[in-house]
C-alpha cells in the first residue's frame, strides 16, 4: 500500500515561517504545523506561537529533543555551538523533526523569500522534499510584513530589539541584539554569560560572539547602541518610503554580516 505524502510546515516563531503558514493555510489540505522546542527559546516566542496557533485554528505540534541543550553541551566537552559547528540545530531542531517525520514521504514547506539568496540548513533525508512557495510565487519581505499585519498577528514582541527567533543565546545574534537581550531579559543574559569560558588555562576562549565575550559586549553596550542608531539614521536618510521595521531588519543584518542563519531556527 502506498504511503500518503504528508505536508509539514516547520514554524520557528519568526516572521517568514509565520507568514508562510498564513499563506499556505487554505492552500494545502491537512497541513501539519510543528515547532522544535529547544527549551531555550525567548518567552516572546512561546507567546507568539500561541497567537499563531489560535489564528491557524490548527494545533502546532511541539517537538523536543531526546536530551537537553546542557546534556549535548557536556557531550561536546563544553564547546559552544557556532556558525562553524551548528550542533544545536542538528541535535535540538533537525533530529526531532526527522524523528517526527519518520520514513513517510514529506513535503516540507520552507519560508525562504524570493528576495533572498540563501539555502540554509535543510534536512537531507531522501523522503523529505523541501518546497519554497515564496520563491516560486515571488513573495518578498514587504509582502511578509503585509501578510502579518493583515492577519492581525503583527510581529513577535522580540522584534522591538531582535530580528530573529531561536534560542536566547543564539550565536547568530548581532552585537546590538545581545545588548537588547541584556536590557529586555537581564536574567537570560546572565544565563548566557554563564555558559561562556572567556579565560581558561589553555588560553582558548569559548564565547557566543566572535572575538568578544558577553562581559566585553556589556562593557561597551552604550557604544554598540550609539553605532546602531547611527546606522539606522544613515539608512533612513538614503531610503525613501521604507517602513521602520524593514530598516531595523536591514540594519541588524549589516551589523555583523551574518546572512546564513539556520533555517529551522531563524525563519
Amino acid at each position: 500500500m502506498t504511503t500518503k505524502t504528508r505536508h509539514i510546515l516547520n514554524l520557528s516563531g519568526g516572521k517568514d515561517s509565520t507568514a508562510l503558514a498564513i499563506y499556505m493555510r487554505d492552500r494545502v489540505p491537512d497541513l501539519e504545523y510543528v515547532f522544535c522546542d529547544t527549551g531555550k527559546e525567548l518567552p516572546e516566542t512561546y507567546d507568539y506561537l500561541n497567537k499563531v496557533e489560535a489564528f491557524l485554528g490548527s494545533p502546532i505540534v511541539r517537538l523536543n529533543a531526546d536530551f537537553s541543550f546542557d546534556h549535548y553541551l557536556d557531550m561536546f566537552s563544553g564547546f559552544l555551538p557556532s556558525a562553524q559547528m551548528r550542533w544545536c540545530t542538528r541535535d535540538l531542531k533537525l533530529k526531532p523533526f526527522e524523528k517526527y517525520v519518520g520514513d513517510d514521504p514529506v513535503m516540507s514547506y520552507v519560508g525562504i523569500r524570493a528576495d533572498e539568496q540563501r539555502d540554509g540548513y535543510i534536512s537531507r533525508k531522501p523522503n523529505i522534499t523541501a518546497i519554497f512557495p515564496f520563491k516560486e510565487d515571488g513573495i518578498t519581505k514587504a509582502d511578509v510584513f503585509r501578510m502579518l499585519e493583515e492577519a492581525g498577528l503583527g510581529l513577535p514582541e522580540y522584534y522591538e530589539w531582535r530580528t530573529r527567533s531561536g534560542c536566547y543565546f543564539c550565536f547568530f545574534q548581532r552585537k546590538a541584539e545581545w545588548v537588547g537581550l541584556k536590557e529586555n531579559h537581564p536574567d537570560l543574559f546572565e544565563k548566557a554569560k554563564a555558559y561562556e569560558k572567556a579565560d581558561t588555562p589553555s588560553g582558548r576562549r569559548y564565547t557566543w560572539a566572535p572575538k568578544e565575550s558577553l562581559d566585553e559586549i556589556e562593557a561597551r553596550s552604550e557604544t554598540i547602541k550609539a553605532d546602531y542608531v547611527r546606522t539606522l539614521e544613515r539608512m533612513a536618510a538614503n531610503t525613501k518610503n521604507k517602513p521602520l521595521l524593514e530598516l531595523f531588519d536591514e540594519a541588524q543584518a549589516e551589523d555583523d554580516g551574518y546572512d546564513d542563519a539556520c533555517l529551522m531556527c531563524d525563519l
